[in-house]
């Protein structure tokens, strides 16, 4: 499993070409699931677990390696399947995500595919919200299913999700009645996160899923205003991770366009620990925040709103 984890210099130049790794996966049976590379530490054989009390059910124990005690969430479990039964012919995905390392369970892992995200489409219509999707694909004719690892995250430790109240009273000094913030993501969980944390401190905001369309409405914004829109929509927060177009290209797009380059760009993600600066320098972002703190991400909105005013 080792050869999974080799390359990430290769794997860093992919910023800005639309183009990410995904790492191929199964549960129970042979549906194929999917993971973004960047997420995953590496792969190993599921070493014995210790038993964790009072843990979320979806826990299956803790895995100590080399010195590190790291919770292990049985995946199938976690999305309302049955539980992997076969320990010893599983597999751990340790994962640096939102801040945090923790080992995923799954059945058998298969192989790395280099993919374009246009060829990534959201989930389909009339699924319902209870499902734990973000994004499906197709590999060798067959459909891949990328799980919303966000929501399996909120559901098991909810985070907080207020913002203190010294950032309130900034943020009340503001005039913010005439701005609107543009935030793209994938996840439904992420985007309820951002609305609740922005609209507490006086934001006005407009959610969209994926890239594509986040540069849609910005270039639609920009014939209304007929030119720069940087005055009335400062600030982009934009996931990374999303299907039709990533976050990464998303800021290539908008830098290269002179109606839109002026507006400051967040990029918001959960690739927390192997997140490279020189990333953010490349597509010609202001700046990265990991996924999820209020304050952190509060202030942030707050600064670069004050940057033009």
């Amino acid at each position: 499993m080792s050869k999974f984890m080799a390359s990430v210099d290769q794997r860093t130049n992919l910023v800005g070409q639309n183009r990410l790794e995904l790492l191929i996966f199964r549960l129970n049976g042979e549906q194929p699931y999917g993971i973004n590379v960047f997420k995953v530490r590496e792969v190993l054989q599921c070493p014995q677990l210790t038993e964790m009390p009072g843990a979320s059910p979806h826990v299956r124990g803790i895995a100590h390696l080399r010195g590190e005690a790291i919770t292990v969430i049985d995946l199938s479990q976690a999305t309302g399947g049955p539980a992997i039964q076969d320990l010893k012919k599983a597999f751990i995905l340790v994962t640096e995500y939102n801040r945090t390392t923790q080992g995923f369970l799954v059945g058998g892992v298969d192989r790395i595919v280099n993919i374009n995200w246009e060829q990534i489409s959201p989930p389909p219509k009339g699924a319902g919200r209870n499902h734990y999707l973000t994004a499906v694909t197709k590999v060798d004719d067959r459909l891949v299913q990328v799980i919303d690892v966000e929501k399996v995250f909120a559901e098991i430790s909810p985070p907080d999700e207020e913002v203190s109240e010294s950032l309130k009273k900034e943020a009340a000094q503001m005039n913010l009645a005439d701005l609107v913030v543009l935030v793209a993501d994938d996840s439904a969980v992420a985007r309820g996160q951002v609305k609740r944390a922005l609209t507490s401190i006086g934001v006005n905001i407009e959610l969209v899923n994926d890239g594509r369309q986040a540069l849609q409405w910005l270039e639609k914004k920009a014939k209304e205003l007929g030119g720069d829109i940087s005055k009335k929509v400062p600030l982009l927060i934009s996931d990374i991770e999303m299907p039709e177009m990533d976050g990464y290209t998303l800021t290539a797009q908008v830098k290269a366009n002179p109606d839109l380059r002026n507006m400051h760009v967040v990029l918001h993600s959960s690739l927390s620990g192997v997140f490279n600066e020189a990333m953010v320098k490349k597509v010609g972002a202001d700046q990265f925040i990991a996924k999820f703190h209020p304050d952190e991400l509060a202030s942030a909105v707050e600064h670069w709103m004050k940057a033009d005013s």
